[in-house]
């Protein structure tokens, strides 16, 4: 890809921003529109500033949720995926299992696991688990699936053990997939434990979230969206990093 391929890539969403953002404080500014009602992005920014340590101390609780809670996801997610690829049985089993898990609404589970392991920490980690395990877990094992047979056949050939076979081919073979599942996975991260902290908590952008809206200061509510908004695309910025430096060969 050229570089004035990758420029307009990068021109026409960043324009695009811009131009809804200068929109959103035009019909703010010039209809009067109350503080209450919707705030206006210079308001929303100034809210951050004016706020921005009580801002810091509950991201510093939901980005530690979050690191917990994606971590164990991908461990999980990966163990679970390769035994579902070396044993076409536990496949069988849990597969359905998996998808009809995700039928379950996520904002209705926080509340039993709430009253299960009280406000702590564990909660909203369970919650992070059940909403970024999915994503990952499925990724690799259709990445695993997609190994091309003829590089199979190629090794078998040559007569690899399974364990060479799946460290040298199918492992780098679903790499690809594997980082597509994270990045599906980063997004939801953040809004999990949000999800968890609005339900009860202490500490943590949901519960700062709960307690601006409560007082009607929509300009602090929008402005802890704006840095949940930062947090989830610099979490995907770091994971497509790592998978060009992981895949440069695909």
């Amino acid at each position: 890809m050229n570089k004035s391929k990758r420029m307009d890539q990068r021109l026409y969403p960043i324009a695009t921003l811009l131009l809804a953002i200068v929109l959103w404080q035009m019909v703010v500014t010039l209809g009067g529109i109350p503080l209450y009602i919707l705030p206006s992005p210079l308001d929303t920014v100034n809210a951050l500033i004016s706020d921005f340590g009580t801002i810091a101390g509950h991201v510093g609780m939901t980005l530690y949720e979050s690191i917990i809670g994606f971590t164990l996801s991908i461990l999980l997610a990966f163990v679970l995926g390769v035994m579902m690829d070396s044993f076409p049985i536990v496949k069988k089993s849990l597969y359905p299992i998996l998808i009809v898990s995700q039928t379950i609404p996520t904002i209705a589970l926080t509340p039993l696991f709430i009253v299960w392991f009280d406000f702590g920490l564990l909660p909203k980690v369970l919650i992070i688990i059940m909403v970024c395990f999915f994503p990952i877990c499925i990724s690799l094992v259709d990445g695993f699936e997609k190994v091309d047979k003829d590089y199979l056949n190629l090794f078998r050939t040559y007569k690899a053990s399974k364990l060479q076979t799946f460290i040298h081919l199918k492992l780098p073979y679903a790499l690809v997939n594997f980082f597509s599942g994270l990045k599906i996975a980063a997004t939801y991260m953040i809004m999990a434990a949000i999800i968890g902290e609005w339900q009860g908590g202490t500490k943590g952008i949901g519960v700062y979230m709960v307690r601006a809206k409560n007082a009607y200061a929509l300009d602090k509510v929008f402005g802890a969206i704006l840095v949940i908004v930062i947090i989830s695309v610099a979490f995907i910025y770091v994971i497509n990093m790592i998978a060009k430096k992981t895949t440069h060969w695909k």
